[in-house]
């Protein structure tokens, strides 16, 4: 008997050793996981911490070459921020066509384009003899203020008309027989 008592210790010893050793193991492969987990995050926030910093300081270095070239090509359009162009569309004047447009858009790698069509129109007709003899200064006035913007400041509705805007009060800022209305894009693809 006193062998029975003595083989059911040294089993029950062996059990809590053996049970022991698996809570150990279970500790220690959790400790594990943790800190593979916590470094896999501490990872991905420092990488993604360095990406911003350096989009928020290429798109301040961006913003601040833009309104640096928009001051020096246009400082009268710099100032106009509202809407200039006359709106009244049932009493549209005669239209001025130009030829199209295409030019590179203001980037830094400089990818995209754009190309468009525009219609000027005049509050008379006896503008347009004016306009004529001026064809030149105007397509430039328009190429300027045209690859002075970003995709992303004419990809929008708003972007559109402040471009338009800026376009009519450089342009009758060189005008004396007459005014531009308002500015009609009749057609406008960005690639």
């Amino acid at each position: 008997m006193a062998e029975a008592t003595q083989n059911t210790e040294e089993v029950a010893v062996a059990e809590k050793k053996s049970g022991g050793s698996n809570i150990l193991l279970i500790i220690i492969a959790v400790m594990l996981g943790l800190m593979l987990i916590g470094g896999a995050a501490g990872a991905w926030f420092l990488l993604n911490d360095d990406d911003a910093v350096i989009a928020d300081a290429n798109n301040a270095k961006a913003a601040k070459q833009e309104s640096d070239t928009a001051t020096k090509t246009a400082p009268a359009a710099a100032t106009v921020k509202s809407n200039i162009r006359k709106s009244d569309y049932t009493n549209i004047g005669p239209m001025y066509a130009l030829d199209p447009f295409i030019v590179n858009l203001f980037s830094e790698d400089g990818s995209r384009y754009l190309k468009t069509t525009i219609n000027l129109e005049m509050d008379k007709q006896e503008l347009s003899t004016e306009l004529d003899s001026k064809k030149p200064l105007i397509r430039d006035i328009i190429i300027k203020a045209l690859s002075a913007k970003s995709y992303e400041e004419i990809s929008t509705i708003e972007g559109k008309e402040n471009l338009k805007d800026e376009i009519v009060a450089n342009i009758n800022a060189v005008l004396k027989d007459g005014k531009i209305n308002n500015v009609f894009f009749t057609d406008f693809v960005i690639q």
